[in-house]
């Protein structure tokens, strides 16, 4: 028996509270209510005269009951993120009511959450528990229909609006896509998945037409349609309303017949009963097939929630979190194209010293982050792991990844005036966050321009210029001249870098895809004017050897002459690609060649005897592969930073554990094929 605890006292949390008196998988304990007297009703509605759950005043209380195992969140929409958080923390399993966040950035948060608290979550999609679904799974898989084409699913419903309703409040993430368009897009990517033979599938295309409400606190969506292609020449057609009726159906079409399902979401209802599929061949009704079921939609997901922490894996077709997060993205990408925000997604992204979840921003206890020192900047050390500013799509997304780095003891932010060439979009997401959050002089702050075919001193200062606008800042804490150019003599760049840094723009420079060469130089120009020379260089290095300039002007310090140049004249270096684009994980192999650029860059046979040693020693060291390949980045003779570019928390995470690998002598050598045979 898994002992629950329910948060909120409205509807859906009554619907789940009765769901659980027809399971023996687990038992209602415990309510929570901000109101103790709805609490208390609730309790005496849902608990039973054997053992009546406890009635909780605050959710606080209710996470602090020893008794409670598990926890369901039945809030709105704004506040799942922040008691899914809370509840992971008090050690709780976490069923939270669709949909788990109001984007894809929340989802990241937690999941991770659930990650490092050892606990389950799953977000409430109770359809995906039903006999039904799975029985339509099974017919896909079988080839009832044959090839799969065409998909029609839709959940409308009508209301009317009404101010302070959790429907038409935008400030309480309401409207249509959200709270039922989900189900549509979540059962289009199951089906679409299945009949490639994976367990769901995401769009390769979306175009979408939708209404917009404008409430008081701003506008939700009445009704949208959204049209999904997927691999396979899979189309889905979406369609969801909270202004307006329509059927609520699921229409397959495949090149053999149709599957229909009159009630795709709801089944049998919510109690024990019989729902059907239906198959359709040259427009008549061929066979059907009837689903019986013995208990309630949501004793089922209470039953499949309980099976998943037993077995510490959600069941298929039931919602694991490379389901949900994917849904979240496809739920964004359908509301960006409608034209559809939250204030809270801009606020929680702007609330100060606040992560999206509501709670201080601070590094953990646990953080891996080590540190050093880059010369010039004495008194700041710099995490060796750098957080590269060009993969962020919105605010919400860079607030995620920001707030996570920070918490695991990241410092330094590496941007760029020429990343995103959409008018600088990455350093202003940039900028906005480090403002919202107050820590401009806790952060180390890379700025780096100049880049050809601006590559000259009067370019450097005037993308240096727009730069700090876009940051809002008056002052990095280091620059990087992006390119290298030959033509203009070293010494003006050493003069106009200097011209800079005395009006206070930056404290220590040095240049990106520079040669060891034009470095000494320019140091050497430093030295006999009484001037500051270059602190750093910003090259490519990466166990797997560059074999080809990932893009023109591209320089690395691979090669064994430039690793030992480095530490003679004592420079940092800030490593790019230093995970070699992937070449360290599954996406490369001698037989995978669908990544054009990461066959002709990483792409040898002495790199993937490097990349089989680092397998084999990750295997002795029980992480992965591209660990090893950071960690040797990371412990060479010179001070080694490497710039990392997750798209998402989870990889950040993976670049993390590089952190704790130590590297001998021997095992660095070897790696690089120095020396034959395993390292002692």
């Amino acid at each position: 028996m898994l002992n629950w605890g329910i948060i909120g006292a409205g509807n859906i949390s009554g619907a789940f509270a009765q769901g659980l008196t027809q399971t023996d998988s687990g038992a209602l304990v415990a309510v929570a209510s901000r109101d103790a007297v709805k609490a208390q009703a609730f309790a005496d509605k849902h608990g039973s005269l054997a053992c009546p759950p406890q009635a909780h005043g605050s959710y606080e209380a209710l996470l602090a009951d020893p008794a409670v195992q598990a926890v369901y969140i039945g809030l709105p929409h704004t506040e799942h993120l922040h008691w899914t958080v809370l509840a992971l923390r008090a050690g709780k399993h976490v069923l939270c009511e669709k949909p788990l966040g109001l984007n894809h950035a929340e989802a990241m948060i937690a999941f991770d959450e659930a990650e490092r608290a050892g606990r389950l979550l799953m977000e409430a999609f109770m359809y995906r528990c039903l006999p039904q679904t799975a029985k339509l799974v099974e017919l896909l898989r079988a080839g009832t229909i044959g090839e799969v084409r065409h998909i029609q699913a839709s959940f409308c419903y009508s209301s009317t609006p009404r101010v302070g309703s959790r429907t038409w409040e935008a400030s309480l993430a309401g409207g249509a896509i959200l709270d039922v368009g989900c189900y549509p897009v979540s059962m289009a990517r199951l089906i679409a998945g299945v009949a490639q033979g994976q367990p769901f599938a995401e769009p390769l295309k979306l175009t979408a037409m939708g209404k917009l409400h404008e409430g008081a606190s701003g506008p939700v969506d009445e009704w949208a349609t959204a049209t999904l292609l997927f691999p396979g020449d899979i189309v889905a057609q979406l369609s969801t309303a909270v202004r307006f009726e329509q059927e609520e159906s699921l229409r397959i079409g495949g090149t053999q017949g149709a599957l229909v399902v009159p009630n795709p979401w709801y089944g049998a209802g919510a109690e024990a009963g019989e729902s059907r599929i239906e198959l359709y061949v040259d427009e008549a009704l061929a066979q059907s097939w009837t689903i019986p079921t013995d208990r309630g939609l949501y004793a089922y997901e209470a039953d499949a929630f309980a099976q998943a922490v037993k077995a510490a894996a959600i069941p298929h077709p039931a919602m694991n979190s490379a389901d949900s997060l994917a849904n979240l993205a496809v739920m964004d990408r359908w509301r960006q194209a409608i034209g559809l925000s939250y204030p809270k997604e801009a606020e929680a992204a702007m609330q100060g010293r606040q992560t999206l979840a509501g709670l201080r921003l601070a590094r953990r206890a646990d953080a891996l982050m080590s540190y050093g020192q880059v010369p010039g900047l004495e008194g700041k050390p710099v995490s060796r792991l750098i957080m590269g500013v060009d993969n962020q799509e919105n605010l919400s997304h860079a607030a995620a990844l920001f707030d996570d780095y920070i918490e695991r003891g990241g410092n330094a932010f590496d941007t760029a005036w020429v990343y995103d060439f959409e008018g600088g979009h990455s350093e202003a997401i940039l900028g906005q966050w480090l403002r919202a959050r107050g820590i401009r002089d806790e952060i180390v702050l890379i700025a780096k321009g100049a880049h050809t075919p601006n590559c000259t001193p009067e370019g450097m200062r005037s993308e240096l210029a727009e730069s700090l606008e876009r940051l809002q800042t008056d002052h990095a804490d280091l620059y990087i001249l992006h390119r290298d150019n030959p033509e203009v003599p070293v010494g003006e760049f050493v003069e106009a870098l200097n011209e800079q840094r005395r009006l206070g723009r930056f404290k220590a420079f040095g240049g990106s895809n520079w040669s060891l060469e034009r470095v000494a130089q320019a140091n050497a120009y430093a030295a006999a004017k009484g001037l500051q020379g270059f602190s750093l260089l910003n090259n490519q290095l990466s166990l797997a050897r560059m074999q080809a300039p990932i893009w023109r002007g591209c320089v690395s310090a691979g090669d064994p002459a430039s690793r030992q140049r480095l530490a003679e004249q004592g420079l940092a270096l800030f490593a790019w690609s230093s995970q070699a684009r992937g070449f360290f994980t599954d996406r490369a192999g001698p037989d995978r060649r669908e990544d054009e650029e990461l066959v002709r860059c990483w792409y040898s046979a002495a790199n993937f005897e490097r990349r089989a040693r680092a397998q084999k020693l990750a295997a002795e060291k029980g992480v992965q592969a591209i660990n090893i390949a950071l960690a040797w980045v990371l412990a060479q003779a010179f001070p080694a930073f490497s710039l990392i570019g997750p798209r998402s928390i989870a990889e950040t995470a993976s670049s993390m554990r590089a952190l704790s690998v130590q590297l001998t002598a021997e095992e660095m050598a070897w790696l690089d094929l120095a020396e034959q045979g395993s390292p002692a």
